[in-house]
């Protein structure tokens, strides 16, 4: 009944905004591109004959930091644009009245320095919402983005190709963009939408071809068209990407060899379509994910490090129903192997992860604005096995299934920056393993002058067991003012006890009806010492949906700015009202009550542009009438060596005293503790870049936690969530104390000697170590590190790229 009266001007406040507010947004400008015959040679040097006739876009204007004022006459930007039958082409003119300031810092693809860099964003669809950014430094790195509104994916990789020069005048680009890289309607004549834009660094702002009210809406909203391409048909687009692979591992005395094999493929099914395939993959260099000590109730979860699973997903990410590190996760029944070990048995083998056999996506997107991604992935039968040491006798027990995941969506934009979608997840398994099959329906509309937002989600989860079924539901409803300095939004969360999307995505927590608001004011237009700032309002009330109980209330202040000197500093305070926690019991319908807390932190971020820098961050949480509080404090300074070599050293201290934690499950009694935990992590990142296209990267981290349990101070759970003391007897088996240690460290040589194509040579040193040594402090944490047996794993990959259109004209 409450929600029923809230609802209702809630949705009555949409309508009035929605049909109320019919503003246009500012005229775009319109350039058209010129056909030739023959293609320029990509130098970076802008002396052929083909670019002196053809029209320029120019007059650019101030994005950041302020609004529309004319680029500087010092630094002009003059881009000029032409196409062939097979690509895309585009020189960039631009001036500097002191070439010297140009800042140009190596660094590898994706990696943007903070250098001076020219991007040329492309929307094939001219659908104001998905479209692809081009970057070039001065220096010559090259990046590539799938943009959805402000957010950048640099997961997304094409093959194409930029050079850059530098004389008394400026510095210039000049880029290919084959079709191969794109995908577009068919038709005779294209109407695509772009931006080109131009960073000066040592001045620090950005300007723009076409005007992007920062106000109002999103900048992929504010595309210019480029018209003028005619009678381009796509091409075959067929490429292959082979690899080998061989690793050397030692530990503890054994070494072991391996030799892997295969390919990576993307077919143009169409002028829309493409198909990308991974068989028989190998993730064996993908970056070490960083574990810590995990207590708590929920899993701990790691980033997408394989680069199958990040390009080109923006599709299948929709309704946040993929999680794909699920794809070759732990077995299912990795920890119930040991609970199913018989009398005088051994484990002999219970592997951790699950092996990809192989995996497809399907996707592209109509000259109608219909998005459709196909996704597929097979992985293989995992078994421990087990010996008898008494008979001899040998037994296995599957802990994972074959099993099958799948994903389909359905998307559909209209008006150039709203959509609805459908998406369709779906996990078979071999045998009488859960199956699962969660669906949703989403929908994100704009008004027509971009100064509203509302948006939705519908999902229904069914999990399918050999004996029954479990069916669950969630729902999303969220309203948003996006036009002007004073911004504000409303949301409802919802979902039954039932909800369940862990087969193939990731909730932690279900069965609840939770309400937030926010409110910001912010400039667009430098004021006083800023640059920009934002500040910001928010709150939430939390409830248990069943039964229906309040859980907390939340209410907190944070702020943003950056000074003219690009001086970041910001923080936030944050109180909360006593709240019962029914996810820490690890039991069903119980809670511990918490008692209420504030908390308030700041953080600081000085000039990238100078040769050190320092990001610091500190933050203390306070548990009011208790004596139970948490401390946190990072710091981490970067020192540009030169132009091509970085150091980025990172320090991180979190202590947190006298918390009521969750320490064992018996028959009748949840058991708590009064724990103190201290974590430490070092880590250190450094690149040396030979070239653009050669690199010598470091990657180190060692994290430390303790945990160390009063002995004198456990309690059991009681109804109300209170906790009474209770007589807990702590022997070797039981003992919840925890000292944990890694160290991770990787070295590699990465050479890209050829477009798509790169080899790169790795070392990897690691140790691991937890046992129950809690009143270690860190440094003899450390000694006892190194006492364990340390892996030294030494590969090598090569992957070459193939283009069919390259292989036919040899054939």
């Amino acid at each position: 009944m409450l929600c029923k009266y809230l609802l209702l001007p809630f949705f009555l406040l949409i309508t009035g905004c929605l049909f109320g507010q019919q503003n246009e947004l500012p005229q775009k400008k319109i350039y058209t591109a010129t056909r030739i015959e023959d293609k320029p040679k990509i130098d970076g040097i802008l002396d052929d004959e083909i670019w002196k006739d053809i029209p320029e876009a120019g007059n650019f204007v101030m994005y950041e930091p302020g609004d529309s004022k004319p680029s500087r006459s010092t630094h002009p930007s003059q881009v000029k644009i032409a196409y062939t039958d097979e690509a895309i082409y585009v020189a960039a003119y631009l001036y500097d009245n002191e070439p010297s300031k140009i800042r140009r810092e190596f660094a590898q693809r994706d990696n943007l320095p903070t250098a001076d860099y020219f991007f040329f964003d492309l929307n094939t669809y001219n659908d104001g919402e998905n479209q692809t950014r081009f970057y070039v430094t001065a220096a010559g790195t090259l990046a590539d983005a799938k943009m959805k509104r402000d957010n950048e994916d640099f997961a997304f990789n094409v093959v194409w190709e930029a050079r850059v020069s530098l004389n008394e005048n400026g510095w210039f680009v000049e880029m290919e963009i084959p079709y191969s890289a794109l995908r577009f309607p068919g038709g005779e004549e294209q109407l695509w939408s772009m931006q080109l834009g131009r960073h000066i660094s040592h001045l620090n702002e950005t300007y723009v071809w076409n005007y992007i009210d920062k106000s109002i809406g999103e900048s992929t909203h504010y595309n210019g068209i480029l018209e003028g391409i005619e009678n381009i048909d796509a091409p075959v687009r067929l490429s292959f990407y082979p690899y080998v692979s061989g690793e050397v591992d030692y530990i503890d005395g054994e070494t072991t060899t391996a030799f892997n094999a295969g390919m990576d493929l993307k077919y143009g099914i169409n002028d829309a379509f493409t198909l990308d395939a991974t068989l028989i993959p190998d993730f064996g260099q993908t970056a070490y994910d960083e574990v810590e000590l995990n207590l708590g109730p929920f899993e701990q979860t790691f980033g997408e490090n394989r680069a199958f699973f990040t390009e080109g997903t923006e599709l299948f990410t929709k309704g946040d129903l993929f999680y794909s590190r699920r794809i070759g996760d732990t077995p299912l029944g990795f920890n119930n192997a040991q609970d199913a070990r018989l009398k005088n048995e051994e484990i002999v083998e219970n592997p951790e992860t699950t092996n990809l056999l192989n995996a497809l996506k399907i996707s592209g997107r109509t000259k109608s604005g219909l998005g459709i991604g196909f996704f597929n992935a097979i992985t293989e039968r995992q078994k421990a096995r087990y010996y008898n040491k008494t008979t001899g006798e040998q037994r296995e027990l599957v802990t994972e299934p074959l099993a099958n995941y799948n994903i389909f969506v359905l998307d559909q934009q209209f008006d150039q920056k709203s959509s609805v979608s459908l998406i369709n997840t779906n996990v078979i398994r071999e045998g009488e393993f859960r199956d699962a099959n969660v669906s949703g329906f989403l929908f994100d509309v704009y008004n027509r002058g971009s100064s509203f937002n509302f948006s939705g989600e519908a999902k229904m989860s069914r999990i399918n067991y050999a004996e029954s079924n479990k069916t669950g539901f969630a729902s999303q409803l969220a309203f948003a003012r996006t036009k002007g300095k004073f911004r504000y939004g409303i949301s409802h969360e919802f979902a039954n006890k039932t909800y369940d999307i862990n087969d193939l995505g990731l909730n932690f927590i279900n069965n609840y009806s939770n309400f937030n608001w926010e409110t910001s004011y912010r400039i667009f237009e430098p004021h006083g010492i800023f640059n920009e700032y934002n500040i910001q309002f928010y709150g939430d009330h939390q409830r248990r949906y069943d039964p229906d109980i309040a859980l907390t209330n939340n209410f907190g202040s944070s702020f943003f700015g950056i000074t003219r000197e690009r001086f970041a500093f910001g923080g936030n305070v944050n109180y909360s009202t006593p709240f019962k926690d029914f996810f820490e019991p690890r039991r069903n319908n119980s809670f511990i009550e918490y008692p209420e807390n504030a908390a308030a932190e700041a953080w600081i971020s000085s000039d990238y542009r100078k040769r050190i820098a320092i990001d610091s961050r500190l933050g203390y949480n306070k548990y009011l009438g208790s004596p139970h509080g948490e401390l946190n404090f990072s710091f981490s300074p970067r020192f540009r060596v030169s132009n091509r070599f970085m150091l980025i050293y990172s320090f991180e201290f979190m202590e947190e005293n006298e918390r009521e934690s969750f320490v064992a499950l018996l028959p009748k009694n949840v058991i708590f503790g009064t724990r103190d935990m201290k974590s430490i992590e070092n880590s250190l990142q450094g690149s040396y870049n030979f070239t653009n296209r050669q690199a010598l990267n470091l990657s180190f981290r060692n994290f430390w936690s303790s945990a160390n349990f009063a002995y004198d101070s456990f309690s059991r759970l009681q109804d109300n969530g209170e906790l009474v003391s209770y007589n807990y007897k702590v022997d070797e088996a039981n003992d919840p104390d925890a000292n944990f240690n890694v160290w991770n460290l990787d070295l590699s040589y990465q050479w890209r000697f050829a477009p798509g194509s790169e080899m790169i040579l790795l070392y990897r040193n690691s140790i691991f170590n937890v046992d129950k040594q809690s009143e270690l402090a860190y440094f003899e944490s450390v000694e006892n590190l190194f006492k364990q047996p340390a892996r030294h794993n030494l590969s090598l990959r090569i992957v070459y790229y193939l283009d069919y259109s390259s292989i036919n004209s040899i054939i």
